[in-house]
């Protein structure tokens, strides 16, 4: 199993709603764990004693499937900024309703529980919800888009 079908397999875990899944196959044992947030926790496991080529690439495997968070740091040493990212594949919405207000605009101070947004995924409408408190700086989505799994969608000054 290669990296690209580990994480197509965390992502269709996220999307599923299931809250663990292991998988077993003859060299190795993977357990995939969601939170109620959404956030993912995965470990990978090598069972079986590889070849040296092998055995180098293990690490760098688990490290590219590490907890996806739903909010992480932005990678600019400069930026004090942070990005609240897509917790599921779907479409992208800023407003609840065509007729309605958006949840987020730049420069609106949002708390921690705040909706941001909401994301349609299989008919269903998630309203997406803030895991920090701060000011928005940047929509990084256009509204009506297709959005993947962790995402960017706003930048946000927590200070």
């Amino acid at each position: 199993m290669d990296i690209k079908e580990i994480q197509n397999l965390i992502k269709f875990v996220a999307k599923s709603g299931a809250t663990e899944v292991k998988l077993e196959m003859d060299d190795f044992k993977i357990t995939i764990k969601t939170t109620e947030t959404g956030n993912t926790e995965t470990t990978y496991i090598q069972q079986l004693p590889v070849n040296p080529l092998q055995q180098a690439v293990a690490p760098a495997s688990q490290a590219a499937v590490a907890p996806a968070a739903a909010v992480e740091a932005v990678a600019d040493e400069n930026s004090k900024y942070i990005t609240i990212k897509s917790p599921i594949i779907g479409t992208f919405y800023r407003k609840p309703a065509p007729d309605k207000e958006a949840f987020a605009e730049v420069g609106k101070t949002i708390k921690q529980g705040d909706v941001v947004c909401v994301i349609e995924a299989m008919k269903l409408f998630n309203e997406i919800e803030s895991e920090i408190s701060g000011k928005i700086v940047k929509v990084l989505v256009d509204d009506a888009s297709p959005v993947e799994f962790d995402q960017p969608l706003f930048l946000v000054d927590p200070s």
